[in-house]
């Protein structure tokens, strides 16, 4: 096996447990809103997920581990991503809040700043900002 294998196939890990976290949100309430699911269809070809991986993930994402990126702005991206997915069906829920800050752990976010963290990333999604002001705002508090 080439060493460009072993890579991409840590890559696509590693993609496939940052949907396997996308869908988890999206299922917090158990139903998977029109929204959610535009959101889930973007990120699943953005991401190379096959359509057997995408039946596989939603049927039970909980199977699939966080593989966090080494890359800060990877994981910066993800944060991103997972919160556009909270506000997917037009309305924030307590527990997709609660699991934000959970997977935003695993993404190797500082738990010491975490609440700060996922309350800005709501915020800025909120306001529409797009990915660049994001990572700027989110870099400023987590230094």
């Amino acid at each position: 096996m080439a060493i460009s294998d072993l890579y991409a196939s840590g890559q696509h890990k590693q993609e496939i447990g940052h949907f396997a976290s996308i869908v988890k949100i999206a299922k917090t309430d158990n139903i998977i809103s029109e929204g959610e699911k535009i959101l889930l269809d973007r990120a699943a070809k953005k991401l190379h997920i096959s359509a057997v991986e995408y039946e596989k993930i939603l049927e039970n994402p909980e199977k699939f581990p966080v593989n966090p990126p080494v890359s800060y702005e990877e994981r910066i991206e993800r944060l991103h991503r997972l919160t556009r997915m909270v506000f997917a069906n037009d309305h924030v829920e307590k527990e997709q809040v609660h699991l934000l800050r959970k997977i935003a752990v695993a993404l190797h976010f500082s738990t010491d700043n975490i609440d700060k963290i996922c309350s800005k990333a709501i915020q800025l999604v909120a306001r529409n900002s797009d990915l660049e002001t994001f990572s700027t705002s989110i870099k400023e508090i987590n230094h």
